[in-house]
C-alpha cells in the first residue's frame, strides 16, 4: 500500500507541474529491437533524455492485434482482435469489441488528437469514422497525393509471392504476401510513404490547436517491407559491411516444424544466410530512414516549445525475423519476432533519464502507463498496468509477460507463449498437433536450444504450462491447454527427446 500511495503521489504532483503534458507516440512497423545503437542516433536520443524498457514484447507478433493490445491496454483475447482480418469469413475476428476504450477515445475530447501513417486499429465502432475528433491522415491520403504527382506506389508484384493459408482453420486458399527481394524506388524520397508520414507529422505539429495539449500518434511503415527503397537509403549500407547475427539462415534441430505451415517458414527456408545478407544491407537503410524521420518530428517539437512538456513513446507493433531461424516475416515467437524496443521520454524534471529497466514487460502496458501519467482514470477490465512504479525505481509486484497468435489474414495457425523471468515456453499449435519449447533467454538469448526436449527441465515445462493456461483461462481464449501437454508432447516426439 505505502508503494501504491507513492506513485499516485508521485503521479500527482508530475501532473500538477505539468499540466496535461503532449503525448507523442511514434510506432515503426516490423522493427528489430537489436538493431537500435549507433546507426540511429535520433531513436537514441530519446533514451537518453528518457527510459529504455529492455525487455518489452507486443501480445500479438502481427499488425491490427498488436495495435489493438497496445491502443486499449487489453489481451487479443480480452478485446476481441485476434487477427488481421483480411478475409471476409473471419473479419470480425479482427475487431476491437464495442465498448472498450482507447487511446483515442480516451484523450480527443481534451488533446488536439492527430494520426498520420498506417491505420491499423480496427474497431466494430470504427475508430477513424465520422464521429471521431481526431484529424485522420493515413495510406488513403498518401495514395490520393501520390496520384497529384504522378508516381507510383512503392512495392509491386515483384515483391510478393503466393501462400497458402488457412481460412477458419478448415480449408486452404492462396494469398499474396512480400518476400525479402529488394528494388530501388526510382520516385525519390520525397514521394516515399515514410517521408510522406514524417512531412505531415511536421505539418500536425506547426498546425495544431495551440489552446490544447497535442496527442501525435505518428504511425510509419518502415521497416515493413516491401523492400522498394529510394536513394540514398538503398545504397547507405553495404553488404560486405554487414554482420548479421550467427542465427540468420540457421534451422535448429528443436525448433518447431509447424512453422513450415506457416508464413515464416514456407518463405523464408528457401534463403541463405548469403541471400540474407543482401536483404540485411536494405532493411537497415530503412531503419535508417525511419532514423531520420524521427529526429524530423524530435527537431520540430523543439522547434516549437513542446519537447520539454512532452511524454514521447518509441515503439513498434512487433519485430522482423529478416532470416533469424530460417524465418521470415514475424508471426512467431522468437526474440526477432515478439520483442520490441520501447522508449518512454517523460516531461522535463520526469523520472529518471537515461535508466534502463531489465524486467520484461508488455506493449499492454502502454496505455496505462500513458493515462496515469496524463491524469486520467484507469477503465476497468484493462489487462496492462502502469509502468510508473519500474520507471521511479519502485519495482512492482512479478507478473509473465503472454503473447499469442492466431493467424495473419484469417484463423489458422495458431502460438501461445509466455515470458517468465529469464525462461520462454513456446506452444506452437497447428491442426491437432501440438509443439513445445522452451528456452533460458539469459543463457541462450538467440533461442538455439529448445529445453522442453530435456526432460530434466521437465517440471519448469509443467509449471510455465499452468501460468499459460491460467492466463489462457482468464482471458477466455478460444483454445485450450491440456493437463498432460507435456507428456502428449514428449511422446509425439519420442525420437528427439534427451534421454
Amino acid at each position: 500500500m505505502k508503494r501504491l500511495a507513492f506513485t499516485f503521489a508521485f503521479v500527482a504532483l508530475w501532473v500538477c507541474a505539468f499540466a496535461q503534458p503532449n503525448v507523442i507516440v511514434i510506432m515503426a512497423d516490423q522493427l528489430r529491437y537489436d538493431v537500435l545503437g549507433d546507426m540511429t542516433p535520433n531513436i537514441m536520443s530519446l533514451q537518453r533524455d528518457g527510459v529504455m524498457f529492455d525487455k518489452a514484447y507486443c501480445a500479438s507478433p502481427i499488425c491490427v492485434p498488436s495495435r489493438a493490445s497496445f491502443f486499449t491496454g487489453t489481451y487479443p483475447n480480452t478485446n476481441g482482435s485476434l487477427i488481421n482480418g483480411w478475409e471476409d469469413e473471419d473479419a470480425s475476428f479482427g475487431l476491437v469489441r464495442k465498448g472498450i476504450q482507447n487511446l483515442y477515445t480516451a484523450m480527443e475530447g481534451r488533446w488536439d488528437s492527430w494520426h498520420v501513417g498506417k491505420q491499423h486499429l480496427l474497431t466494430e465502432e470504427g475508430v477513424d469514422g465520422t464521429s471521431s475528433k481526431t484529424k485522420w491522415i493515413t495510406q488513403k491520403n498518401y495514395n490520393e497525393w501520390l496520384k497529384t504527382r504522378g508516381a507510383r506506389r512503392p512495392g509491386g508484384k515483384q515483391f510478393k509471392a503466393s501462400v497458402p493459408e488457412q481460412v477458419s482453420g478448415k480449408r486452404t486458399h492462396t494469398r499474396d504476401y512480400s518476400i525479402p527481394v529488394v528494388g530501388r524506388y526510382e520516385d525519390g524520397v520525397e514521394n516515399f510513404l515514410d517521408r510522406y508520414i514524417g512531412n505531415e507529422c511536421v505539418r500536425a505539429i506547426r498546425e495544431r490547436d495551440k489552446k490544447k495539449p497535442l496527442l501525435l500518434n505518428a504511425m510509419f511503415l518502415a521497416p515493413h517491407p516491401p523492400f522498394d527503397i529510394p536513394e540514398p537509403y538503398f545504397s547507405v549500407f553495404d553488404k560486405s559491411s554487414i554482420k548479421v547475427p550467427s542465427n540468420v539462415g540457421e534451422w535448429y534441430d528443436g525448433q518447431s516444424p509447424l512453422q513450415l505451415y506457416n508464413i515464416t517458414g514456407f518463405l523464408g527456408t528457401r534463403y541463405s544466410r548469403k541471400e540474407w545478407t543482401e536483404v540485411w544491407a536494405k532493411y537497415l537503410g530503412l531503419v535508417k530512414l525511419l532514423d531520420d524521420e524521427v529526429g524530423r518530428i524530435i527537431n520540430t517539437l523543439k522547434e516549437e516549445g513542446l519537447y520539454d512538456n512532452s511524454i514521447i513513446v518509441f515503439t513498434a507493433d512487433h519485430g522482423e525475423m529478416l532470416g533469424s531461424h530460417s524465418l521470415w516475416q514475424k508471426m512467431c515467437m522468437y526474440e526477432e519476432s515478439a520483442r520490441v524496443p520501447l522508449i518512454i521520454k517523460f516531461p522535463k524534471n520526469g523520472p529518471r533519464k537515461g535508466h534502463k529497466v531489465s524486467t520484461p514487460v508488455s506493449l499492454v502496458d502502454v496505455y496505462p502507463t500513458l493515462l496515469e501519467s496524463t491524469g486520467q482514470r484507469l477503465p476497468s477490465g484493462i489487462d496492462g498496468r502502469s509502468l510508473i512504479p519500474l520507471v521511479t525505481g519502485k519495482g512492482v509486484e512479478h507478473r509473465p509477460v503472454f503473447i499469442q497468435y492466431d493467424g495473419n489474414g484469417s484463423l489458422g495457425n495458431f502460438q501461445r507463449c509466455v515470458v517468465d523471468g529469464d525462461f520462454k515456453l513456446i506452444v506452437d499449435i497447428f491442426k491437432d498437433e501440438t509443439f513445445l519449447e522452451l528456452y533460458n533467454l539469459a543463457k541462450d538469448p538467440q533461442e538455439t536450444t529448445n529445453l522442453a526436449l530435456d526432460k530434466t527441465y521437465g517440471d519448469r515445462v509443467r509449471e510455465l504450462l499452468r501460468l499459460l493456461g491460467q492466463h489462457m483461462d482468464k482471458t477466455g481464449d478460444r483454445l485450450r491447454i491440456q493437463a498432460d501437454q507435456y507428456e502428449r508432447f514428449l511422446s509425439d516426439y519420442n525420437s528427439i527427446v534427451k534421454k
